[in-house]
């Protein structure tokens, strides 16, 4: 049985790594824009102006980290049904995914984030992404269509949980 709380867990645990990763490589892009070495010595040297964009854009992606910690650790916990409308929070199985065992979460933040839970594969998807578009708002037993790259994917939802 999936346990959406785990899903979650696991979802906080690799975007606290990377948050991590973005706290470090801005330290590291802020210490290079204000080293010694990093002084123009002509007025071609730009070496100290591409490491403060380079501070400035790794700052940026630690805000983006925690604003989405921030979003799962504030995710209500919904258990969704067959006669449910498909919205965050929701776990999907798409009839051409049984076999496989695939399961989609839809999450606030993550898209792309894989993981694997009791010998079921868990995807997580964005609202805003191509999947999650197609997904919210139906319900188990309605067919979706999707264009995915340049392929259009027909499938009906088979689960909702």
């Amino acid at each position: 049985m999936l346990n959406k709380k785990q899903i979650i867990d696991l979802v906080i645990t690799e975007l606290s790594r990377e948050h991590q990763q973005a706290i470090d490589a801005a330290n590291d892009a802020h210490a290079a824009a204000v080293d010694d070495q990093s002084v123009a010595e002509t007025q071609y040297d730009t070496l100290a102006i591409e490491a403060s964009y380079l501070a400035e854009g790794q700052s940026k992606r630690v805000i983006e980290f925690q604003h989405a910690i921030d979003a799962y650790k504030a995710l209500n916990i919904v258990e969704f049904n067959s006669d449910s409308y498909i919205a965050l929070g929701a776990l999907v199985q798409l009839s051409a995914d049984l076999e496989a065992n695939h399961w989609f979460f839809i999450g606030p933040a993550a898209g792309g984030f894989r993981c694997r839970l009791d010998n079921i594969n868990i995807t997580v998807i964005t609202p805003q992404s191509p999947m999650g578009t197609a997904l919210i708002g139906k319900q188990q037993e309605d067919d979706i269509e999707i264009m995915l790259g340049s392929n259009q994917r027909t499938d009906y939802i088979a689960a909702l949980k």
